[in-house]
C-alpha cells in the first residue's frame, strides 16, 4: 500500500539508504520495508562483487573488461539501477534515464577470444 511507504534517500555510489538526505544523495524514493530490504540485499551483493573485482584488477595478463567478475559486477549494478527505476517516481526514472547507464552497461564494444573458461575467471 502507498501508506506503508516511507521516503528514503539513496546513494548507489556510497551504498547508502537513509531517511535523511545528505550531500551524497543521488535519488529520493518512496519504499516499503520489503523494498528497502530488497534494495539493501542488492547493494550488499554489489559490494561483495566490487571487492572481488578490485582484487582481480591486479592480474597483469588479463584485461578487466573481459573478466567474468567485472561482468558480474556490471550486471548487479544494472540490477540496482533497474530496481530503482522500477520503484522510483517519475523524477527518479528521469534521472536514471539521463545517466544512460542501463543500456550503456549492456553494450560492450568488442568480444575477444581467449577469455572463456579461464581458470582465473570467477
Amino acid at each position: 500500500m502507498e501508506n506503508d511507504k516511507q521516503r528514503y534517500y539513496i546513494s548507489v555510489t556510497h551504498n547508502l539508504i537513509q531517511v535523511v538526505p545528505n550531500d551524497s544523495t543521488e535519488f529520493e524514493v518512496m519504499m516499503t520495508d520489503e523494498q528497502v530490504t530488497r534494495l539493501r540485499d542488492q547493494m550488499d551483493e554489489l559490494i561483495k562483487d566490487d571487492e572481488y573485482t578490485f582484487k582481480r584488477a591486479f592480474v597483469p595478463f588479463k584485461s578487466a573488461d573481459h573478466d567474468d567478475a567485472t561482468e558480474q559486477f556490471d550486471d548487479k549494478l544494472i540490477g540496482v539501477y533497474a530496481y530503482l527505476h522500477d520503484i522510483g517516481d517519475d523524477e527518479t526514472r528521469r534521472m536514471i534515464d539521463e545517466l544512460n547507464i542501463l543500456p550503456k552497461l549492456h553494450q560492450t564494444d568488442y568480444h575477444d577470444d581467449g577469455y572463456d573458461d579461464s581458470p582465473l575467471n570467477k
